[in-house]
């Protein structure tokens, strides 16, 4: 019986790159024995998660809570609560 050698996962320049690996590939074929859950600390009712996003987008994000006077983390959740129909 031959057994199948997995192929690594190549590492990426961008956030881009990464995203159309993970569309287009056939992940059954690479060796995700490394990868492991993602953890988000819980603290109280709150809970704390961190994005990477390109400068320039958190510029943008950073003036338009500023036009609007409140902080950037306030700013983001009002776009999600707005999104997802929360209160």
């Amino acid at each position: 019986m031959s057994e199948t050698k997995l192929k690594q996962i190549p590492h990426f320049a961008t956030d881009e790159e990464a995203e159309r690996f993970v569309d287009e590939a056939d992940l059954s074929e690479y060796d995700l024995s490394g990868f492991k859950p993602m953890q988000i600390s819980r603290r109280g009712d709150d809970s704390l998660y961190s994005i990477r996003m390109p400068s320039q987008l958190l510029y943008r994000v950073d003036d338009r809570a500023r036009e609007k006077n409140v902080s950037i983390d306030e700013y983001i959740m009002d776009l999600v609560r707005k999104d997802l129909g929360v209160a």
